[in-house]
């Protein structure tokens, strides 16, 4: 059982009575769409790539049998929900970046370097936003919060970490060396994003 297979067989069985139905409606990414993110990711990991062959999205994302909302990630912000992006969505974000050509830097510039809580350990102001892969946004649509995978560290930093932007107060933090160890922390934590009211 790969690491993939025990992190989705311990999640369908805790979504939410309202979640849970559009679980049969999903759809793994194709093999090509699978192949574009490669290429423009060629150090994206391979558990990533599994997760997105069976799951392509879960954020307001049209399968065939309808439209699936499922918050089926976390992040080190206790029972703080997360959808997982689509390949394509993972595209449009990055695009989006890429237009404004924008980096941590540009955004905060002069409070870049008068607050030192914006800036985790480990990660590149300088590099551009749209060098990161954002493969979660948060329950509000990522207003408030996004995950991304970093393959260009600053020193201290691990290639494939994963990164989490916070908003009021803005941060960026480092809260898994790698994907792998992403998904390990949501198992250990017995998925603790899931409301289990719901």
């Amino acid at each position: 059982m790969t690491l993939v297979d025990r992190f989705l067989s311990g999640l369908v069985p805790r979504l939410p009575d309202d979640e849970a139905p559009m679980w049969a409606w999903i759809e793994g990414a194709t093999a090509p769409d699978l192949q574009r993110l490669r290429e423009r990711w060629p150090q994206v990991p391979a558990s990533l790539l599994e997760l997105l062959g069976r799951v392509d999205g879960t954020h307001f994302r049209r399968y065939p049998g309808g439209v699936v909302c499922v918050l089926m990630l976390g992040s080190d912000m206790e029972m703080y929900p997360y959808y997982l992006r689509s390949v394509e969505q993972m595209f449009d974000d990055t695009a989006q970046w890429d237009s404004w050509g924008e980096s941590i830097r540009s955004i905060y510039e002069e409070w870049l370097e008068e607050d030192a809580e914006i800036l985790g350990a480990g990660i590149d102001a300088d590099l551009p936003m749209g060098q990161r892969l954002c493969f979660s946004h948060c329950v509000n649509n990522g207003g408030t919060s996004k995950l991304y995978l970093d393959f260009d560290p600053a020193d201290g930093g691990t290639i494939g970490q994963v990164v989490r932007y916070l908003h009021d107060p803005d941060s960026y933090l480092v809260i898994a060396p790698s994907f792998d160890a992403y998904l390990q922390q949501l198992i250990d934590g017995d998925y603790a994003f899931i409301d289990d009211d719901a």
